[in-house]
Protein backbone atom coordinates (compact mmCIF):
# COMPACT_ATOMS: atom_id res chain seq x y z
CA UNK A 1 0.00 0.00 0.00
CA UNK A 2 1.39 3.32 -1.25
CA UNK A 3 1.33 6.67 1.13
CA UNK A 4 -1.75 8.31 -0.62
CA UNK A 5 -3.16 4.62 -0.31
CA UNK A 6 -2.61 4.60 3.61
CA UNK A 7 -6.29 4.16 5.54
CA UNK A 8 -7.11 7.12 8.79
CA UNK A 9 -8.23 5.44 11.95
CA UNK A 10 -11.55 4.53 13.49
CA UNK A 11 -10.95 7.85 15.34
CA UNK A 12 -9.63 10.46 12.68
CA UNK A 13 -11.87 9.28 9.98
CA UNK A 14 -14.83 10.09 12.72
CA UNK A 15 -13.13 13.47 13.05
CA UNK A 16 -13.12 14.25 9.47
CA UNK A 17 -16.75 13.41 8.79
CA UNK A 18 -17.59 15.70 11.60
CA UNK A 19 -15.40 18.66 10.08
CA UNK A 20 -17.09 18.06 6.43
CA UNK A 21 -20.46 17.47 7.68
CA UNK A 22 -20.35 21.20 9.18
CA UNK A 23 -18.85 22.11 6.33
CA UNK A 24 -21.17 21.45 3.74
CA UNK A 25 -24.50 22.49 6.21
CA UNK A 26 -22.19 25.98 6.76
CA UNK A 27 -21.56 26.35 3.10
CA UNK A 28 -24.98 24.86 2.31
CA UNK A 29 -23.44 22.90 -0.25
CA UNK A 30 -24.30 19.43 -1.44
CA UNK A 31 -22.32 16.01 -0.98
CA UNK A 32 -22.30 15.54 -5.03
CA UNK A 33 -21.05 19.37 -5.76
CA UNK A 34 -18.17 18.28 -2.87
CA UNK A 35 -17.68 14.60 -4.83
CA UNK A 36 -17.25 17.00 -7.99
CA UNK A 37 -14.74 19.85 -6.51
CA UNK A 38 -12.51 17.49 -4.31
CA UNK A 39 -12.86 14.84 -7.88
CA UNK A 40 -13.94 11.79 -5.83
CA UNK A 41 -17.39 9.39 -6.51
CA UNK A 42 -20.21 10.33 -4.48
CA UNK A 43 -20.03 6.71 -3.27
CA UNK A 44 -16.64 6.90 -1.74
CA UNK A 45 -18.11 10.55 0.09
CA UNK A 46 -21.39 8.90 1.58
CA UNK A 47 -19.39 5.72 2.69
CA UNK A 48 -16.93 7.82 4.57
CA UNK A 49 -18.94 9.85 5.98
CA UNK A 50 -21.46 7.37 6.99
CA UNK A 51 -18.73 5.42 8.76
CA UNK A 52 -18.84 2.55 6.17
CA UNK A 53 -15.51 2.74 4.87
CA UNK A 54 -12.54 4.81 6.66
CA UNK A 55 -10.94 7.73 4.91
CA UNK A 56 -7.56 7.87 3.25
CA UNK A 57 -5.35 9.97 2.82
CA UNK A 58 -5.58 10.71 -0.80
CA UNK A 59 -9.07 11.57 -0.18
CA UNK A 60 -8.67 13.71 2.92
CA UNK A 61 -6.28 15.80 0.86
CA UNK A 62 -8.60 16.29 -1.97
CA UNK A 63 -11.14 16.94 0.66
CA UNK A 64 -9.15 19.77 1.76
CA UNK A 65 -8.32 21.09 -1.67
CA UNK A 66 -11.79 21.38 -2.22
CA UNK A 67 -12.80 22.99 1.02
CA UNK A 68 -10.07 25.48 1.30
CA UNK A 69 -9.18 24.03 4.89
CA UNK A 70 -6.91 21.49 6.85
CA UNK A 71 -8.53 18.86 8.45
CA UNK A 72 -5.32 17.68 9.42
CA UNK A 73 -2.62 19.57 11.83
CA UNK A 74 0.51 20.45 10.39
CA UNK A 75 2.50 17.37 11.90
CA UNK A 76 0.23 14.90 10.23
CA UNK A 77 -2.24 14.34 13.42
CA UNK A 78 -5.90 15.36 12.80
CA UNK A 79 -6.94 18.66 13.85
CA UNK A 80 -9.45 18.66 16.95
CA UNK A 81 -13.29 18.89 16.24
CA UNK A 82 -15.71 19.19 18.99
CA UNK A 83 -17.49 15.98 19.31
CA UNK A 84 -20.08 15.06 16.13
CA UNK A 85 -22.72 14.82 18.48
CA UNK A 86 -22.39 18.19 20.10
CA UNK A 87 -23.38 20.45 17.27
CA UNK A 88 -23.67 18.71 13.94
CA UNK A 89 -27.09 16.96 13.28
CA UNK A 90 -27.29 13.33 12.33
CA UNK A 91 -27.51 12.59 8.65
CA UNK A 92 -31.22 11.40 8.84
CA UNK A 93 -31.65 15.21 9.62
CA UNK A 94 -29.21 16.46 6.72
CA UNK A 95 -25.93 16.85 8.73
CA UNK A 96 -26.66 20.54 9.52
CA UNK A 97 -24.11 21.59 12.48
CA UNK A 98 -25.79 24.60 14.93
CA UNK A 99 -24.09 27.53 13.88
CA UNK A 100 -25.62 27.21 10.39
CA UNK A 101 -29.36 27.05 11.88
CA UNK A 102 -29.35 29.27 14.50
CA UNK A 103 -31.05 31.97 12.27
CA UNK A 104 -33.81 28.97 12.42
CA UNK A 105 -34.27 29.61 16.05
CA UNK A 106 -37.13 31.12 17.93
CA UNK A 107 -41.18 31.74 18.23
CA UNK A 108 -43.49 31.01 15.60
CA UNK A 109 -47.31 32.39 15.00
CA UNK A 110 -48.08 29.15 13.21
CA UNK A 111 -51.35 29.31 11.18
CA UNK A 112 -54.02 26.57 9.46
CA UNK A 113 -57.25 26.21 8.45
CA UNK A 114 -59.18 25.25 11.30
CA UNK A 115 -60.37 21.51 10.75
CA UNK A 116 -63.40 22.20 13.11
CA UNK A 117 -64.87 24.99 11.77
CA UNK A 118 -65.54 26.21 8.15
CA UNK A 119 -63.95 29.55 7.38
CA UNK A 120 -61.87 30.28 10.69
CA UNK A 121 -57.98 29.61 11.27
CA UNK A 122 -56.23 27.99 13.73
CA UNK A 123 -53.48 29.58 15.32
CA UNK A 124 -50.66 28.65 18.03
CA UNK A 125 -47.38 29.12 18.63
CA UNK A 126 -44.40 26.64 17.60
CA UNK A 127 -40.85 27.20 18.99
CA UNK A 128 -37.79 26.02 17.11
CA UNK A 129 -34.65 25.50 19.31
CA UNK A 130 -31.06 23.47 19.80
CA UNK A 131 -31.71 20.22 21.48
CA UNK A 132 -28.27 19.49 22.58
CA UNK A 133 -28.95 15.92 24.22
CA UNK A 134 -30.44 15.22 20.61
CA UNK A 135 -28.00 17.16 18.65
CA UNK A 136 -30.37 18.88 16.52
CA UNK A 137 -33.03 21.86 16.06
CA UNK A 138 -36.53 20.49 18.12
CA UNK A 139 -39.57 21.94 17.62
CA UNK A 140 -42.51 22.20 20.35
CA UNK A 141 -45.96 23.48 19.67
CA UNK A 142 -47.53 25.64 22.86
CA UNK A 143 -50.93 28.01 22.76
CA UNK A 144 -52.83 25.02 21.61
CA UNK A 145 -56.85 25.27 22.24
CA UNK A 146 -56.64 21.22 22.07
CA UNK A 147 -53.50 20.80 24.41
CA UNK A 148 -53.77 16.91 24.48
CA UNK A 149 -52.66 16.81 20.41
CA UNK A 150 -49.34 19.17 21.26
CA UNK A 151 -47.18 18.20 19.16
CA UNK A 152 -43.16 18.49 19.07
CA UNK A 153 -40.52 16.46 17.19
CA UNK A 154 -37.04 17.34 15.04
CA UNK A 155 -36.25 19.52 12.78
CA UNK A 156 -34.56 18.28 9.36
CA UNK A 157 -33.02 20.79 6.79
CA UNK A 158 -31.15 18.38 3.72
CA UNK A 159 -29.43 20.74 1.46
CA UNK A 160 -30.77 19.18 -2.04
CA UNK A 161 -34.44 20.19 -1.18
CA UNK A 162 -34.19 23.17 0.02
CA UNK A 163 -36.92 22.59 2.17
CA UNK A 164 -37.61 22.21 5.67
CA UNK A 165 -39.10 19.35 7.72
CA UNK A 166 -40.58 19.42 11.38
CA UNK A 167 -41.05 16.12 11.98
CA UNK A 168 -43.40 13.99 14.58
CA UNK A 169 -42.60 10.77 15.35
CA UNK A 170 -44.80 8.80 17.74
CA UNK A 171 -44.31 5.33 17.67
CA UNK A 172 -44.14 4.56 14.09
CA UNK A 173 -47.18 7.68 13.88
CA UNK A 174 -46.15 10.56 11.51
CA UNK A 175 -47.10 14.11 11.69
CA UNK A 176 -44.92 16.06 8.96
CA UNK A 177 -44.98 19.91 7.89
CA UNK A 178 -42.84 20.68 5.17
CA UNK A 179 -41.80 24.62 4.25
CA UNK A 180 -40.23 26.91 2.17
CA UNK A 181 -36.73 28.34 3.52
CA UNK A 182 -38.00 31.69 5.16
CA UNK A 183 -38.76 34.74 3.00
CA UNK A 184 -36.49 38.34 3.53
CA UNK A 185 -39.36 38.71 6.03
CA UNK A 186 -39.10 35.68 7.99
CA UNK A 187 -42.06 33.74 7.04
CA UNK A 188 -41.86 29.91 6.18
CA UNK A 189 -45.10 28.37 3.93
CA UNK A 190 -45.91 25.05 3.04
CA UNK A 191 -47.97 22.40 4.01
CA UNK A 192 -48.77 20.10 6.91
CA UNK A 193 -50.04 16.48 6.29
CA UNK A 194 -51.23 14.67 9.75
CA UNK A 195 -54.29 12.71 10.72
CA UNK A 196 -58.24 14.16 11.72
CA UNK A 197 -59.34 13.32 14.90
CA UNK A 198 -63.51 11.96 14.22
CA UNK A 199 -65.94 9.54 15.94
CA UNK A 200 -64.46 6.78 18.69
CA UNK A 201 -61.13 5.63 17.50
CA UNK A 202 -61.67 7.22 13.89
CA UNK A 203 -58.42 8.81 12.31
CA UNK A 204 -58.42 10.51 8.54
CA UNK A 205 -55.42 11.58 6.86
CA UNK A 206 -56.01 15.20 6.23
CA UNK A 207 -53.57 17.85 4.44
CA UNK A 208 -53.77 21.87 4.67
CA UNK A 209 -51.62 24.87 4.11
CA UNK A 210 -49.59 26.37 7.10
CA UNK A 211 -47.44 29.25 7.76
CA UNK A 212 -45.10 29.78 10.38
CA UNK A 213 -44.54 33.66 10.93
CA UNK A 214 -41.72 35.39 13.46
CA UNK A 215 -43.66 36.12 16.45
CA UNK A 216 -40.94 39.12 16.85
CA UNK A 217 -42.45 40.69 13.60
CA UNK A 218 -46.00 40.72 15.29
CA UNK A 219 -47.35 43.09 17.73
CA UNK A 220 -49.88 41.04 20.05
CA UNK A 221 -50.20 37.91 18.15
CA UNK A 222 -53.91 36.17 19.25
CA UNK A 223 -54.16 32.44 19.22
CA UNK A 224 -56.89 29.85 19.41
CA UNK A 225 -59.57 29.39 16.59
CA UNK A 226 -59.98 32.67 14.46
CA UNK A 227 -62.75 33.50 13.08
CA UNK A 228 -63.97 36.28 10.84
CA UNK A 229 -65.19 38.40 13.95
CA UNK A 230 -61.59 38.72 14.99
CA UNK A 231 -59.52 41.78 14.20
CA UNK A 232 -56.26 39.72 13.18
CA UNK A 233 -58.64 37.15 10.46
CA UNK A 234 -58.10 39.43 7.33
CA UNK A 235 -54.32 39.05 8.55
CA UNK A 236 -53.84 35.65 9.19
CA UNK A 237 -56.18 34.62 6.60
CA UNK A 238 -53.76 36.48 4.09
CA UNK A 239 -50.73 34.65 5.90
CA UNK A 240 -52.27 31.32 4.42
CA UNK A 241 -53.68 32.16 1.44
CA UNK A 242 -50.07 33.40 0.19
CA UNK A 243 -48.97 29.77 0.69
CA UNK A 244 -51.85 28.63 -1.93
CA UNK A 245 -50.68 31.95 -4.49
CA UNK A 246 -47.17 32.01 -4.63
CA UNK A 247 -47.47 28.79 -4.75
CA UNK A 248 -45.17 27.48 -1.67
CA UNK A 249 -47.30 24.37 -1.78
CA UNK A 250 -49.58 22.91 -4.54
CA UNK A 251 -52.83 21.19 -3.62
CA UNK A 252 -54.74 19.33 -6.46
CA UNK A 253 -57.85 18.64 -7.16
CA UNK A 254 -59.30 15.38 -7.27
Amino acid sequence: MNETEKQLSAEQSRQVAAIVREELARRRISRQQLAELAKISISTLEKALGGRRPFTLATTVRLEEALGLSLRKSNGEMASVAPANGDVAPDGLGSYSRRAVTWLEGNYLTLRPSFGEADAIYAYCTEIAWDGTASCLAFRETERLDAAFTQFGEVSIPNQSGHIYLVTNRHGQYRLIIVARPTIAGEMHGILTTLLAGRGSLLTPIAAPIALIPMRTLKEPAFGRITAKDACYVAYRKYIQRTIDEPFAVFRPS
